[in-house]
């Protein structure tokens, strides 16, 4: 009894405490990493899930600096700014934005991911550490307990493959030695 209750304990006390999690972002794509995220910190992926409280975790989210967005995205999306000062409207493109600060085009599709569920938001958010490297101070990696998978896998560099491995890949055909390209 005593064996099987303690075990029941730890798993409720897991699944009601805020865990901590850690999301690499390099080479993601910018909306689907937000839904993922706001996912996260909602508390949606967990058993318990009620719209009516907070259960969400904190999201802990590395190389920022280096996520993706498709097509033109970069050049195309635009993104409103205002000093609430007189003639403070400002438009600026992903990539601008990317280029000041480059976590704020991942924190901007968070923040729409995340929604204004029953004026939540601002809870959730300060949830959120983004970093836009892989520089995480020690005290907030001392809380993370847990990893997100990356939506996509990252492939290695060709320049990080030995020329054994490049040998060894398997091949389709072989060109002739007196192949020429025109």
């Amino acid at each position: 009894m005593s064996g099987q209750s303690a075990y029941r304990r730890v798993t409720q006390w897991m699944v009601f405490s805020r865990q901590w999690y850690l999301y690499d972002a390099k080479w993601q794509d910018v909306f689907d990493s937000a839904e993922l995220i706001g996912r996260h910190l909602h508390g949606r992926h967990k058993p318990i899930y009620d719209p009516e409280q907070d259960c969400g975790d904190h999201v802990v989210v590395i190389n920022a600096r280096h996520v993706a967005m498709p097509a033109d995205e970069w050049r195309y999306r635009h993104y409103y700014h205002h000093t609430h000062y007189a003639g403070g409207r400002h438009w600026a493109t992903a990539h601008e934005l990317h280029l000041k600060d480059p976590t704020l085009v991942l924190y901007k599709a968070i923040y729409k991911a995340v929604g204004n569920v029953k004026l939540k938001r601002q809870e959730l958010i300060a949830r959120l550490h983004l970093y836009a490297d892989d520089k995480v101070p020690q005290h907030i990696m001392r809380n993370v307990s847990d990893q997100i998978r990356q939506l996509r896998t990252v492939d290695k560099p060709i320049q990080q493959y030995t020329k054994q491995q490049i040998k060894d890949f398997p091949k389709i055909f072989d060109y002739p030695e007196d192949y020429a390209i025109k």
